[in-house]
């Protein structure tokens, strides 16, 4: 009698529970695994879902790539690779490289009672809930008084804007719309090099050879986006900084202009200047002697006043006084040398009137200020 040769063995079957078991994940996650795609459905039979050895095997899988730091859409994508029959290794080498952090920075914690004392010493919930939501934060597991911060930088940044006087909810807002607008110059920066680098690579499913001299490709360039982003940023805080001082502080010039016509006519007396139209205006002088000198109008003397046989209006005479050199110099080069003289008055002026004004809240006796339209600054 003929021997009959054994009989293969049947295929493994198991149930979702037993999968569960063998695998080490949980009832729920296989289902969202097979839900996102990671995982073929099971067969059915019956009313029963039964699963086979490729469904424990990818399983294994996909727990090994997740301990290696991929994420489920990249896994997905490895796994159509792999389904498509496409060796592994230069895939895996390149996703590593765009999965991997963009960023020498190293993750920290922070004890809670170390946060409240970054930010005043108060402890605010909904700020923390709202750091939280922006990832500046992350919770960790079975921890209520600590956390992970993912950017210490941007954390630091935060305490610092708190610490000038922002508000929490100021500084959130504003992460939010700097957040969008870098994400939007990222996505700029792929979509270029995309076009003019990577397009060869992905026109088709690379092979191993290709996925690693794209990897290679994405290790040299992925500087560049953040060395471009900080010489251009820093070009754009001098540009806009400059101007917005500039504008603010020019707000100042009309008023210096008002003061200087209000003066009336030029004094008798004056010397020479180096912008004599803007200095007679304003009604002082800087003399010749004393290069950091501007003139301040002061009552004319008995002396200096002219008689009635001259038929001429009432004038002011000058007083030299010694300014700083690098004052003056800020000043010209902040309104320009034909408004210099008018600008250091007025301002001699509006000092005056203000602490006229403290005193007279104070409830102090008022001291009277020198007699003339401005009293001069004093060196």
């Amino acid at each position: 009698m003929t021997e009959q040769p054994p009989a293969a063995p049947r295929p493994a079957e198991y149930r979702i529970e037993d999968l569960a078991h063998l695998s080490g994940a949980t009832v729920r996650t296989i289902r969202a695994y097979q839900d996102r795609g990671l995982l073929p459905r099971p067969e059915r039979r019956g009313r029963a879902n039964v699963y086979g050895d490729a469904h424990l095997a990818r399983l294994r899988q996909i727990a090994d790539l997740l301990d290696r730091g991929y994420t489920l859409a990249s896994i997905k994508e490895l796994l159509q690779a792999w389904d498509a029959g496409l060796d592994l290794g230069g895939v895996l080498g390149l996703v590593a490289e765009i999965d991997g952090p963009w960023t020498d920075e190293k993750a920290a914690r922070i004890s809670r009672a170390d946060l409240d004392a970054a930010f005043g010493g108060t402890s605010d919930e909904s700020a923390v809930a709202e750091a939280v939501e922006l990832g500046v934060l992350e919770r960790l597991p079975d921890r209520d008084d600590e956390f992970l911060v993912p950017s210490p930088q941007e954390l630091a940044v935060a305490t610092e804007l708190h610490s000038a006087g922002v508000p929490l909810l100021a500084i959130s807002g504003h992460l939010r719309e700097v957040r969008g607008q870098v994400e939007h110059i990222a996505a700029r920066f792929l979509d270029f090099t995309t076009e003019h680098v990577f397009q060869p690579f992905l026109d088709h499913p690379p092979t191993e050879a290709e996925a690693a001299e794209a990897a290679a490709l994405v290790r040299r360039l992925r500087p560049l986006a953040q060395q471009t982003i900080d010489a251009e940023l820093a070009r754009a805080m001098r540009t806009l900084a400059t101007r917005y001082l500039r504008q603010h502080l020019s707000e100042a010039l009309p008023e210096a202009r008002r003061a200087a016509a209000a003066m009336g006519p030029e004094p008798r007396g004056t010397t020479g200047t180096k912008d004599p139209a803007a200095e007679r205006a304003a009604g002082v002088h800087r003399p010749r002697s004393a290069p950091g000198a501007v003139a301040a109008p002061r009552t004319a003397t008995a002396a200096e006043t002219p008689g009635p046989e001259r038929a001429a209006p009432e004038a002011t005479a000058s007083e030299a006084v010694v300014l700083p050199a690098e004052a003056v110099e800020a000043v010209r080069a902040l309104v320009g040398a034909e408004h210099t003289a008018a600008f250091i008055t007025a301002a001699a002026r509006r000092e005056v009137q203000a602490r006229t004004l403290d005193a007279l809240a104070s409830g102090s006796p008022r001291r009277t200020p020198p007699s003339g339209p401005a009293a001069g600054p004093h060196g």
